[in-house]
């Protein structure tokens, strides 16, 4: 005679609630890639850029020039250069030490994270460069994410970095949350 084990059920209940949760983990997990996020969002037909729900004709402009910061910034400038390829007149990212990888427009400039240093500045100011030189006919695309606040650091005149480093020091050791610490940087910064 056979007996129904009701336990044989709720294991393999518990396998199938595992497998689709894992399945939602990893659709989470591919729709943030950075990668593959910037093609979604980035394209090119002929000379029309569409970056989201903007177009933009880059036969208007003189330049297609890059910029950016964060953790995920060079994936970034990768996929961008993927898309865009020579277009591209040139460009500067600040990442984390060791988020690297190949690119042949963009500069890829390592900083510290979550500590802002004189790396992060002089990248910064390598940035606020590039900007300044560019001008009504050229087209800026700048790429921030996470950690990019730490990762692009030029301080107001008369504010020493070490300074900024000590503040960013005392607002994480007393639990300040990241929109709080961004809070006091914004007003210590050329670029935020």
């Amino acid at each position: 005679a056979f007996r129904f084990d009701k336990t044989i059920l709720q294991r393999d209940e518990s396998r199938g609630k595992r497998r689709k949760a894992l399945q939602i983990l990893q659709a989470a997990l591919e729709a943030v890639e950075p990668v593959s996020a910037v093609k979604r969002a980035v394209s090119l037909r002929g000379n029309l850029l569409r970056v989201g729900v903007m177009g933009y004709d880059l036969a208007r402009y003189r330049r297609l020039i890059v910029v950016g910061a964060g953790k995920a910034s060079c994936a970034m400038a990768q996929a961008v250069e993927e898309v865009l390829g020579n277009r591209i007149a040139g460009g500067w990212v600040n990442v984390k030490d060791g988020y690297t990888a190949p690119t042949t427009r963009v500069h890829i400039h390592e900083a510290g994270h979550h500590l802002p240093d004189a790396r992060g500045v002089a990248g910064a100011r390598e940035i606020a460069r590039l900007l300044r030189e560019a001008g009504p006919d050229d087209l800026v695309l700048c790429l921030i994410s996470g950690g990019g606040s730490a990762l692009m650091t030029l301080p107001v005149e008369g504010v020493p970095q070490a300074d900024v480093q000590a503040l960013t020091t005392a607002l994480l050791r007393c639990g300040a949350t990241i929109n709080e610490i961004n809070s006091v940087r914004k007003h210590l910064s050329q670029v935020k």
